[in-house]
């Protein structure tokens, strides 16, 4: 039996390790100042590209400006769904990456 309390525990150790390489948590302890407004280039010629606009990106110290740019969607059916930062109950803001969609 304590061999296989073992086993399980290591199980549980790897999954915990293989979640939070997958995925970063950003917490800020305040909300991001307003969007900037961006003007949106026109794309760029060759195979169909989507814009993700800029967002405020917090550094550990300060919020920082991430430009918006041009990406090639996955598929071409695929839609972006921009990352967002999220309030949280206990305080501090926390950071939901963009996904592709569809």
């Amino acid at each position: 039996m304590f061999t296989r309390y073992l086993s399980l525990a290591g199980l549980a150790v790897v999954g915990l390790t293989s979640a939070a390489v997958a995925q970063t948590v950003i917490v800020a302890p305040s909300a991001p100042p307003p969007p900037r407004t961006e003007v949106t280039p026109p794309p760029p010629s060759g195979p169909p590209m989507t814009w993700q606009a800029g967002h405020w990106a917090w550094n550990g110290s300060t919020w920082a400006w991430e430009e918006g740019h041009y990406v090639a969607p996955p598929q071409p059916a695929a839609v972006w769904e921009p990352g967002h930062w999220e309030q949280q109950a206990a305080g501090g803001y926390i950071w939901v990456d963009g996904r592709w969609r569809g």
